[in-house]
């Protein structure tokens, strides 16, 4: 196809094309990029998602290590647009027709590297990529060692290698099983980072609602006296109002 989009500089390209100033300011207050904030020193286009959800899907075939190009952009949407062509070849790999189990190792092993090298360093980047290229990788066909990846970016100083490690559990809940989630958030209970808080708050929201609500209940019962206001905030805003006050007053 003529429109393809096959390079990282010609991705690259078609997203600075179009590039708001206007709104790439109001983005920057949002992912807080400023002086001392989480996300400082990331470069905002200002492209809205749709916009570059749209260019990835004329990016379909660029190879992995373009996309790895990509990631090492200082603009926020070029390593974006990367994580979402590794997600997309990732998921081909995984369907039964075009099941490619080497080339779903190697999408993981170089997520990972990118991960471990700061690339994947804010909240969107991570939430749109750490179930699929972690996650689901995990759970397999074949299954892996779940404690050989997640518990060291869970123990690392990295707030956003400890929110993939949470994640990355998304996959197993959806599959029907909330061990992994309910062991990374008893793990990350203690975590200073608000970001962190969220992510253990909504993994366990989303066992409640897709596994068990008497499991997410038990696991509140036992963790809700000492858990973050935010997580526990989180995880029980789909429950009904006096249930949430019982569990917040303990």
């Amino acid at each position: 196809m003529s429109d393809e989009l096959l390079t990282a500089s010609a991705l690259a390209a078609a997203i600075d094309a179009l590039a708001d100033p206007v709104r790439a300011a109001t983005v920057a207050t949002y992912l807080q990029t400023g002086p001392g904030q989480y996300g400082e020193g990331d470069v905002i286009a200002g492209v809205t998602v749709p916009q570059v959800r749209a260019l990835v899907r004329r990016a379909a075939g660029m190879p992995p290590a373009e996309a790895s190009v990509l990631l090492d952009s200082p603009v926020h949407e070029h390593r974006a647009a990367a994580l979402l062509v590794l997600v997309a070849r990732y998921q081909r790999a995984s369907r039964v027709r075009t099941r490619d189990d080497a080339e779903r190792a190697a999408l993981h092993a170089r997520y990972l590297d990118a991960v471990r090298a700061g690339r994947v360093d804010n909240w969107d980047l991570v939430d749109s990529s750490a179930e699929w290229l972690v996650g689901d990788w995990l759970l397999g066909p074949p299954a892996h060692d779940v404690a050989a990846v997640l518990d060291p970016l869970a123990s690392s100083s990295s707030l956003w290698q400890r929110r993939v490690a949470m994640l990355a559990t998304f996959a197993f809940t959806k599959a029907g099983d909330p061990g992994p989630a309910l062991t990374y958030a008893a793990r990350l209970l203690g975590d200073r980072a608000d970001l962190v808080h969220k992510a253990v708050g909504w993994m366990l929201r989303e066992v409640g609602k897709r596994v068990s609500r008497a499991t997410l209940l038990d696991f509140l019962e036992q963790h809700a006296a000492r858990m973050p206001r935010t997580a526990l905030s989180y995880a029980t805003e789909h429950l009904d109002p006096a249930e949430r006050a019982r569990l917040r007053a303990l």
